[in-house]
Parts: C-alpha cells; sequence; structure tokens
C-alpha cells in the first residue's frame, strides 16, 4: 500500500502577512471531448442491469406459448399428390405443339388446374358426399340447407380454410393437403377431393367433346359447299385463259424470254463494235481499220507508193525536179495515189454496210424481246388470280379434311374414359399430429421472449436520459468524476447499527441516523473511502496551491449536494486543519440539520450579512468533531441573492481565508436559484454533485454551461448514490478505480473512537 502524501502544517502568522491568492479559472475548457466508443462490454452491462425485466418478459412469453400450446387441440395433416398432364389434342385443327405460345398455355393450364382443386363448387360437392356438417369441428349442421338461399354457408368458409393446394415447383404435380382434428377424416377428405376433382374434369371433357361434335357436323356441311366451289371457280378460269399446264407453259416463256434478252444484249454489243469501226473510218483513218491492215491490195500500193518515192526523191537529188525521169516518176506516183484512194474508199463503204447491217439486226431483237415481255406479263397477271383461286381450293380442302378427322375423334373420345389427371400419391392416415408442435413453439418462445427482452431493455435504456456513470459525465462535460459515492445500504438492521453509533457519537442527536456523519460514524465504509478519494483528489490537484474555498453545489435538488459537502468537510478536517462548513442555502437550509446542531441562538450567515452579528458570533465549532467549525444560515432572509451579493460576503470569504485551511461552501442547486452562480465567483472551485440515475442529461449540461459563463474554475464531478450492487458500478470501479478509493466495507462491530485533539483518529489515507 502506497504511503499517503504528507501534508505540511501552514504558518498561520506567516500567511497572515501573505496576500491571499485565488487560483485562476482557465480560460479554456474541454466540453467537446469525444466520447469513448461504445464496447461490448457497455452491453453486457445493460443487460445485466435490466436481467430481471428480461427474464420476466421471457417467462412470460415461454409461459404464455406454452400454456396455449398444451391446449390446444391436435390438428392431423393429410396430404395427396396428383399429376396434371398436358391437356390432349384439341379439336381445333391449328394447333402448334412446339411453339412457345403452347408452352404458356401448359403452365397457364396448371395453374388453372390448383384454382379448380379450390373452388367453391368442388368443395361443395366434397362436403355433400362425405356429410361433413355433422362433424362438430365444421360447425354443426344445416350450414348448406342455410346457405342455399344465395347466401355463402358457414361450413364453406371452414372447408376452404382447411384446404391447401400447392404447385410443386418446376413439375406439374400438384399438393393437396387437408387439416382436420381426426386423421382418418383428414385423408377420407383428400382422397374424395381428388375423385370429385377426376370426376369434374372427365364430364367437363364429356361436354366440351359432345358440344364439338355437334359443331363440327354443321360446320362441315358448310365447308362442303365452300369446296365444291372453290374448285368449279378454278377449273372455269382455267378453261377460259387455256391455261392446261402451267408449270411446261410458265417454263417455256420465260426461257425465250432469257433467250431473247441474251441476243438483244450481244447484237448490241456487236453494233457498239462497228460503229466504233465506222466512225474511225469516217474519219479519214482508214489504214487503222482491221480490214485495211488485212486488205493485201492496199497493203501492196502502200509499199509501191513507199518504193517510188524513194525513187522519185532520189532522182530530185541527182537530176533536179525538170528531168524527164523526175517527170515521169511523178506521174507514177499521182496514178498509185488515186488507185490507193479507190481502195480505201472501197473499205469504208464495206464498214459502213455492216453498220447498218448491225444497227437493223438490234432493232428486230428488241421488237421480239417487247413482245416476249408483254406476253409474259399478260401470263403473269392471269397466273395471280389462277393461283388465288388455287390456293383458296386448297385452304377449304385442307380446313374439310381436318375437321373430318376431328369429326370422328370426338366420336371415339366421347366413349372413352380418358383423364390426363393422374393421382400419384394417394393421401394416407397421419400417425402423428402436425401441430401444436409443443417443442419447437416452445423453443421459438424462449427466441423471441429472449430477444424481445434484450430489445426492451435496450429501448429502456436509450429512453434513460439520466447521468448513471463516470463516462456519462465525461462524454457530456469532459469534467472528471473525482468521487463515485455508493448508495447508502437500505437494510433496517444496518440502520439500526448507524442510529446506534450516531447517538453515541452525538448524544444530543435524536434524528436518528445521518448519511451525511458517515465519514465521522463509519470511516471503514465504502462512502467513507469515497469521500476520501474525493479529498486525495482534491490535495493533489495542484501540490503548490490546492483549493481552498470550495462551492459545493448540483444542478437540482436531492441529489446529495448536503451530504457531499458535510461529509469533504468532516474528511478535510481529519487531517488536522481547521474545516470550515458553511450553509450559504439561505432558502432551504440543511447543515444544522446534518451535523445534529440543536440548541444556541438561530443566528448564522444572514445575520452576518445583515450586519446584525460579528463573524465571531456566527461561527459554530462542531461539539464532537475535531477541526470542524460550522457557519449555518442563521434566519432565512427575504431576498438571498442581495445578501449573498453584497460586498460584506466577499469580506466574510476574504476573513475566512485567513482563518480556515479550508472552506466548503454548501450552496442551492444551480437550476433553482442563482445564488450558486454567484458564489462560484468567490471560491477557488467548484464541485459538482449528481445523482446517479436521477439527474438528467439537460440539466446537467446546462448547469456546466451556466456555470462556465461566469468563468468559474469546475474542479470535476461527484456521482452520488450509485447501487453498489448495479453492474455500473463494478464497471466504473475497473475504469475508474481513484474515484472509490480502496474500501474496507462497513465496521460496525467496534465503536468509534473520538479524538478531542487535532489530529485525524484513523489517519488520512488518499
Amino acid at each position: 500500500m502506497e504511503e499517503a502524501p504528507k501534508l505540511v502544517p501552514i504558518d498561520r502568522e506567516r500567511r497572515a502577512e501573505e496576500p491571499l491568492t485565488v487560483m485562476p479559472a482557465p480560460s479554456l475548457l474541454n466540453w467537446d471531448q469525444a466520447p469513448r466508443d461504445p464496447h461490448l462490454l457497455d452491453y453486457v452491462i445493460i443487460l445485466r442491469k435490466h436481467q430481471w425485466l428480461i427474464i420476466t418478459f421471457l417467462l412470460t412469453v415461454v409461459t404464455g406459448v406454452t400454456i396455449a400450446s398444451f391446449k390446444m387441440k391436435p390438428i392431423y395433416d393429410a396430404t395427396a399428390r396428383v399429376e396434371v398432364d398436358r391437356e390432349g389434342q384439341t379439336l381445333s385443327p391449328f394447333q402448334d405443339a412446339n411453339s412457345y405460345d403452347a408452352y404458356v398455355d401448359s403452365e397457364n393450364y396448371i395453374e388453372t388446374q390448383t384454382k379448380i382443386l379450390q373452388s367453391e363448387t368442388l368443395a361443395l360437392q366434397t362436403i355433400k358426399s362425405l356429410d361433413l356438417e355433422r362433424y362438430p369441428e365444421f360447425g354443426g349442421t344445416d350450414h348448406i340447407a342455410a346457405g342455399s338461399s344465395g347466401t355463402r354457408p358457414a361450413i364453406l368458409s371452414a372447408f376452404l380454410s382447411r384446404l391447401s393446394v400447392k404447385r410443386v415447383p418446376n413439375s406439374r404435380l400438384i399438393d393437396v393437403q387437408f387439416e382436420s382434428q381426426s386423421g382418418q377424416l383428414s385423408a377420407q377428405v383428400v382422397n374424395t377431393h381428388l375423385q370429385n376433382y377426376v370426376e369434374q374434369n372427365f364430364r367437363s371433357k364429356y361436354d366440351a367433346t359432345t358440344q364439338a361434335s355437334t359443331w363440327l357436323s354443321a360446320e362441315l356441311e358448310d365447308l362442303r359447299l365452300k369446296v365444291e366451289k372453290s374448285e368449279d371457280a378454278r377449273i372455269a378460269y382455267e378453261r377460259e385463259n387455256q391455261i392446261w399446264q402451267i408449270d411446261e407453259k410458265q417454263d417455256i416463256t420465260t426461257e425465250k424470254l432469257l433467250d431473247l434478252s441474251k441476243a438483244v444484249t450481244g447484237a448490241e454489243t456487236d453494233l457498239a463494235e462497228r460503229g466504233a469501226l465506222y466512225n474511225i473510218a469516217v474519219s479519214g483513218n482508214v489504214d487503222a481499220l482491221p480490214a485495211a491492215q488485212n486488205n493485201l491490195v492496199i497493203q501492196d500500193l502502200l509499199k509501191r507508193r513507199a518504193d517510188l518515192e524513194q525513187q522519185l526523191n532520189d532522182a530530185i537529188n541527182q537530176f533536179g525536179p525538170n528531168f524527164p525521169k523526175v517527170q515521169r516518176l511523178q506521174s507514177q506516183k499521182e496514178e498509185l495515189a488515186e488507185s490507193l484512194t479507190r481502195a480505201r474508199n472501197t473499205i469504208v463503204e464495206s464498214v459502213k454496210e455492216e453498220y447498218d447491217t448491225a444497227q437493223k439486226h438490234v432493232e428486230l431483237l428488241q421488237a421480239d424481246l417487247d413482245q416476249q415481255k408483254r406476253d409474259a406479263n399478260d401470263l403473269a397477271e392471269k397466273l395471280i388470280q389462277y393461283h388465288i383461286l388455287q390456293h383458296d381450293a386448297d385452304s377449304n380442302k385442307q380446313l374439310y379434311d381436318g375437321l373430318l378427322q376431328k369429326l370422328k375423334e370426338a366420336g371415339i373420345s366421347a366413349g372413352l374414359r380418358s383423364s390426363n389427371i393422374r393421382v400419384v400419391d394417394p393421401a394416407l392416415v397421419p400417425p402423428f399430429p402436425s401441430r401444436p408442435q409443443k417443442f419447437r413453439n416452445i423453443l421459438v418462445s424462449v427466441l423471441v421472449g429472449l430477444v424481445g427482452g434484450i430489445g426492451i431493455a435496450l429501448f429502456r435504456e436509450y429512453l434513460d436520459n439520466t447521468v448513471k456513470s463516470p463516462d456519462d459525465i465525461e462524454a457530456l462535460t469532459g469534467l472528471p468524476s473525482l468521487a463515485v459515492v455508493p448508495s447508502l445500504p437500505g437494510l433496517p438492521s444496518t440502520q439500526g447499527r448507524l442510529s446506534r453509533l450516531a447517538r453515541e457519537a452525538s448524544p444530543q442527536a435524536a434524528t436518528g441516523p445521518r448519511v451525511e456523519l458517515l465519514s465521522y460514524i463509519q470511516p471503514k465504509s465504502q462512502i467513507s473511502e469515497a469521500f476520501r478519494a474525493l479529498r486525495t483528489s482534491l490535495l493533489l490537484s495542484q501540490a503548490d496551491h490546492p483549493p481552498q474555498v470550495i462551492l459545493v453545489t448540483s444542478a437540482l435538488p436531492r441529489e446529495g449536494k448536503t451530504t457531499a459537502a458535510v461529509n469533504l468537510a468532516v474528511t478535510l478536517a481529519q487531517l488536522g486543519d481547521r474545516t470550515l462548513l458553511m450553509d450559504s442555502d439561505l432558502r432551504k437550509p440543511g447543515i444544522r440539520r446534518a451535523l445534529n446542531l440543536t440548541g444556541g441562538k438561530e443566528v448564522g450567515l444572514s445575520s452576518y450579512l445583515a450586519g446584525v452579528s460579528t463573524l465571531d458570533e456566527v461561527l459554530m465549532p462542531h461539539p464532537t468533531i475535531n477541526n470542524l467549525v460550522a457557519l449555518t444560515t442563521g434566519p432565512v432572509p427575504p431576498s438571498p441573492a442581495d445578501l449573498l451579493s453584497s460586498h460584506r460576503m466577499r469580506e466574510a470569504i476574504t476573513d475566512l481565508r485567513h482563518r480556515f485551511k479550508f472552506v466548503v461552501i454548501d450552496s442551492p442547486p444551480v437550476m433553482a436559484a442563482t445564488d450558486a452562480v454567484i458564489l462560484s465567483a468567490l471560491t477557488d472551485g467548484v464541485l459538482l454533485v449528481v445523482r446517479s440515475g436521477e439527474t438528467p442529461k439537460e440539466a446537467f449540461t446546462r448547469t456546466r454551461d451556466l456555470l462556465a459563463a461566469v468563468k468559474c474554475r469546475l474542479l470535476g464531478v461527484v456521482l452520488n448514490a450509485v447501487d453498489s450492487s448495479a453492474p455500473d458500478y463494478y464497471y466504473s470501479y475497473r475504469y475508474y478505480p481513484y474515484a472509490y478509493g480502496y474500501g474496507y466495507g462497513e465496521d460496525v462491530s467496534k465503536k468509534p473512537t473520538f479524538s478531542s485533539g487535532s489530529g485525524d483518529t484513523h489517519g488520512p489515507t488518499t
């Protein structure tokens, strides 16, 4: 155990000469401290805190469900499975079984059958078949008779509410289930219901087949007449337009038209070639024509002209232009040129004749092609009407053949008892009831009760808007929790021991046990240790200048501020230093009652502030507690705030600083009066008292804001009346051990020793 720090005695004569030092208020307080993140242990604490609520809710739900389960009558479920095959070939000849529409129709057909199984008509038939009116579980007798006048029978609703029809997914199977108080009856109802369903399905098909046969017979006669008329119209049109062999004629016409098209194309190509040669010939470039190049006469003349020109050029160069030989050669050249011109003209005439011939050939072929096109168009127009007549005749014939076949099939189907409904698994008598499932109901009730109880506990905790733990204090204001004071045990035996010890400590006390003096009566109790921890926190807050004048206040009345002030003053006096306990609550004084100070003159703080008494006259030393002096309120004045704001109050605080080592002031609640705010400016610090589970968070934060507005120094918070048996207590003890002290528990077996000296009987516990 650590040794307590030694407190140095004060030289009072030297201190009287020194100027007074008031601890300055901090300029900035950490009001917006971030709250601690929720931990799993927080929720465990909430559940432990409300464990009886959860257990009560759980037991209520489980008990109610258990009683209801055992009172319920057993219900038996019988189930049968039926297969609904795809409906057979219909009487219509226009059905595509492989199309998507056929698949959709099949799915819709199965869904339709499930609705038919739940129809009122089929249900009434089953009810009548089994005479279910005689069973009490269906509501007695005469239900169908009463409902036959137009109203829905009550037994019908009871029957349908017990009937369940469900389709097995991805199949053509349907499960039919019925509930009853008798297992044999439930199986009998399901099987009878399916028999009626199969019989109804067959009857509906037979009626439909009969009606279809009658309709088909009438329609076939009309259709036969239409077939005859369409065939007659087609044959008459063939004869009128001489269309005997349509396929062969159509092939010849088309082939001839194709040949003429090819011939015209070839003739036009040849004409284009002849035209090009003719244009070359007309332009005078006859030698470039293929005919000229292939003509031996022209080629011989061109060769002779070249030789003659060579001889003429040689003779002119040798003899001159007037020489007879030159003139003779010149004459031969002219004759040769005339022969060449005649040969060329002959070729040009030949090219022109070929061009004219090709042009006439193209014109003749084009005329034949145009005529063939007109013939093909006429034939095509005739074939359109012919195909229409032929298609009409074929359609009527096909429809007639289809209806004739369906009529024969309808006759055969009417004579056969066939159905696409097949009972796969008939209903069997169930050996055990399906409900109530007592074990499952109880298990579910346990789960529901547990979840519901936890939910109610969390919701109740959410609605609780009071300060309960040091975490709440630090999260709301950022102030430290200097002490967590547990609540006083309320057992009668404990109160008897406290009363006995209080009378021994103060014989003039006749009012019973006083919790305000518990630090003196039971110094080893947890409450005493909590206040000694508070004393230690204050003394060590600033080792050089611990707060001398301490104001103790609260947000609202009945939070334990007077108790905290008295016990704090008692623990400070036990250190051996003179301590003054001042009651500044001039509206509802409590120090005189708390210290059991009876008798004497009714003088106090109000008498001094009014100028009636001196300070020495109003100070009252405690008769049994050494070093503790009380300053009670005296007569209750009409305006306490005015007296506390006077200069005499400031002078009194100044004078008391010289006389006492510590001054503890008990003031009214901040939210009830402004006295505490006035006095806070005259003190070294303010100690807020909060009652656990009762002080609203809004009142606490508002009190903090009012005191901070006058820039007083907030020392910390005392969390009072904490339930030591609650989970919050142990959680806070784990995380805030400094707030409790060590604690020895109650010590009521020995009498407390009262010392007349100035020392602490038990020694300081820090």
